[in-house]
This record gives C-alpha cells, structure tokens and sequence, in this order.
C-alpha cells in the first residue's frame, strides 16, 4: 500500500495509519513532476521565420518569468497581424498547501421543488416574484436563460417550473434604470442579474451601479432580495457588491430556488397586503 505522510514522518506499525500530507506538487505525467500548461496571447507577429523564432522566444521568456523552468512552447499560431497565440508547458517548483484553502460553504439547503414551493406559499400565500435580465451591454443571455426557463440547466428545471415562483425574464443589454423600474412594477421579491462580459471588470461595475440603484429607490423596506451571477463572480464579495447572494459558475437552478425560499419565514405566515385580503 502506498501511504502519503509529511516530511519527516516515516510509516508507524500498528495503529492508525499517519496524517496524509496536505502539500500537493501539479501533477503532468507522473505524479508531483510539477508540469504544468499555460496559455496566453502576445502582441507579436506570427509570420515569417524571423518573426516565428521571436515570438516563440518571447513565449519562453513569459514562461521563465512565471517559473516554468524548463519550458517548452508546444503551439503557436498567429490570430491576427500583430498576435500570436501560445500554448506552453513547463515544470514548476511552486507547492499547493491544502490546508490554507479557504471554501465558501452554502449556507442554506437544498429543497426539492415540492419543498421550495411549500415554503413559498407558506410563508407569502402567492407567488414569490422573480425579476431577471443582463445588464449594461452583456449580450449573453446564456446563464439568465439557464436558470429562469423551464428546460433549466444540468438536468433540473429552471424557475419557470415551480409552481410558486412567477418569473419576469427581461433578456440581454437592459439599463439598470430599466430594471429596476420593472422590478417596482411587477412587486418583485428577487432580482437576478447574469453577467458574462467581464472585460475590465465590467461585472464588478454594473453590480456595484444595480444595487445602488435598488437601495436608492428602496430607501425603506421592501427591497427586492438581490442576486448576481457569472463565471468571474467570487461568491465571497457580496458584502464589497452589497448584494444579498453571488452565485458562480456550474450554478443550478435548483440552487437558486432554494436560497429564495431559506430568504422567506415560512412561519411568519402569508402578508396580508400582499396576498390581497
């Protein structure tokens, strides 16, 4: 049997078996060798020889300053007149200490969709309001889609399937002034906001100007629950974003459904008001 233990430690007889070392070396073609393949875009021509050998060159260069050593450039091809990709691949010396990783935790669990409907009716005595869009200039309805519509995502119905859960899909490229005047319109309970394009930060920008905007128009109470959503999002910045929920990618919108519901108090019981009695 082959036993991983820290440094330092040998195999004991008897007894349990020692602690598995939490350090990890990357793993290429032989367990803890260190390879590992990077890719990146350099603004080099890829045409000539000439050109070639100095691209290449440059590509190692980048290389040797992450701490590949040594590196090899496996693929080069030019994408345009002035940009060359590459795939290189190399030996590091760095280690993965898993001791020091850090897990968000979901902090709520995970319903059936008989149980994400009870809680609702429960707890509301109509149908939880669902409000979503892409905001600002995203196109990529993708992920807003995966999670609202019915055909769902992964296997498992989106919104639209449960029962208590009226959904209010916007699509792509809408203004937050636009959002948020639906929201008020329709009395929504959530809004949810997909964002895909992420160059500078543009994900980043458009939460940040959303929920301002919703706290400014909700001065009060009655603020729609706020969730964002995409493949660059740390789910641990909610707080820096000031909304209530960030959902990364691989996301289900069973997932969803269920932090809706853990956001009501089924034993509050049905608002009056708003289930018009």
């Amino acid at each position: 049997m082959n036993m991983t233990v820290p440094d330092g430690e040998a195999p004991r007889a008897g007894g349990p078996p020692p602690r598995a070392s939490t350090v990890i070396r990357p793993y290429g073609d032989t367990t803890g060798d260190g390879r590992v393949q990077a890719s990146f875009t350099l603004p080099v021509p890829f045409g000539s020889d000439t050109e070639r050998a100095r691209a290449e060159g440059a590509a190692l260069q980048l290389a040797g300053a992450m701490g590949l050593d040594p590196a090899m450039v496996v693929h080069a091809k030019g994408i345009a007149p002035d940009f060359t990709f590459f795939i290189v691949y190399g030996r590091v010396s760095h280690l993965v200490d898993l001791s020091a990783v850090t897990v968000t935790e979901r902090e709520f669990p995970l319903l059936s969709a008989q149980e994400v409907s009870l809680r609702i009716r429960s707890a509301l005595g109509r149908k939880l309001v669902v409000v979503g869009a892409c905001i600002g200039t995203d196109a990529h309805t993708v992920g807003i889609d995966a999670i609202l519509n019915v055909k769902g995502h992964a296997g498992e119905k989106g919104l639209e399937y449960y029962r208590e859960i009226r959904v209010v899909n916007m699509g792509a490229q809408v203004g937050v002034p636009d959002l948020v005047a639906r929201a008020r319109a329709e009395r929504a309970d959530a809004v949810l906001v997909s964002q895909v394009v992420t160059q500078r930060d543009a994900h980043l920008s458009n939460a940040r100007e959303m929920s301002a905007a919703f706290r400014a128009a909700y001065p009060g109470a009655g603020r729609p629950t706020l969730v964002v959503g995409g493949p660059r999002f740390d789910p641990a910045a909610r707080d820096e974003l000031q909304v209530d929920a960030i959902f990364g990618r691989g996301t289900t919108p069973r997932e969803v459904a269920s932090y809706l519901a853990s956001t009501l108090d089924p034993a509050a019981g049905p608002d009056p008001e708003a289930a018009g009695v």
